[in-house]
């Protein structure tokens, strides 16, 4: 018994390595599906699609008159076909960060903190329609980057700025959440926090909705949220813009 000191774990310069064990754990219990196996169907659809809209068309010899804008791609010239999960949610007295998702299965492909508060938000929410616009500056031709790729934003909520959106990849936390949201597909909450530590602005709120995802171009993206009772809920949509 008097030879396991000496060799005891916690005497030895290697004992830092011990507290890198939880990590694992936590991402063990997750059952959230890489976007990469969901977008190889959607890009197959997308390239289809695409072949399809290359064909010329050809007009009929009788010469049938057509109204302008029957067509259906004239009144969604920019839309994407994309309808992605997104979710807003944060503590009640911290910033709000979107999640963005291919569906409340999968990892979040974008997080974004927002500069805005959550309490403020939920009042904002509840009192009309709201905007988010975040915009950053254009790059040179150089400097390919995609826009939701972009690290900063410049945020302005119903016109007026806030401070500056950020990107950054999913914490632990944000995993955590998407796991507890995965069979949520739209709805708003409260995920209880611990109370003993945090005390009662632990509590996280959340708000999950479907959202219409239109491109514009490669410097401009539009997400609507998709109110699941038509025109009686909080009307919400987010702007990415590069100027």
């Amino acid at each position: 018994m008097a030879r396991s000191n000496p060799a005891s774990p916690a005497d030895s310069p290697e004992s830092p390595k011990p507290p890198s064990s939880p990590p694992p754990k936590s991402q063990g219990t997750l059952h959230l599906i890489h976007p990469s196996e969901k977008k190889k169907k959607v890009k197959l659809f997308r390239v289809v699609r695409s072949v399809f809209r290359s064909f010329p068309i050809i007009n009929p010899v009788c010469k049938i008159p057509v109204l302008q804008g029957s067509s259906p791609d004239n009144h969604h010239t920019y839309f994407s076909g994309n309808r992605v999960t997104g979710t807003l949610f944060g503590h009640r007295k911290g910033r709000v960060s979107l999640s963005i998702q291919e569906s409340p299965m999968c990892y979040p492909s974008l997080v974004v903190e927002l500069a805005v508060q959550t309490n403020a938000l939920q009042k904002k929410l509840g009192s009309g329609m709201v905007r988010i616009a975040l915009e950053c500056e254009k790059r040179t031709d150089k400097e390919k980057v995609k826009l939701l790729e972009e690290p900063v934003w410049n945020m302005f909520c119903n016109g007026k700025k806030n401070g500056y959106g950020v990107k950054r990849d999913p914490t632990e936390d944000d995993l955590r959440v998407m796991e507890l949201l995965r069979a949520v597909s739209m709805g708003a909450g409260v995920l209880p926090g611990n109370s003993e530590i945090e005390g009662p602005d632990g509590d996280l709120a959340y708000i999950r909705a479907h959202f219409d995802r239109v491109v514009g171009s490669k410097d401009s993206e539009t997400l609507y949220m998709i109110s699941p009772d038509g025109n009686s809920g909080p009307e919400l949509s987010i702007f990415f813009i590069r100027v």
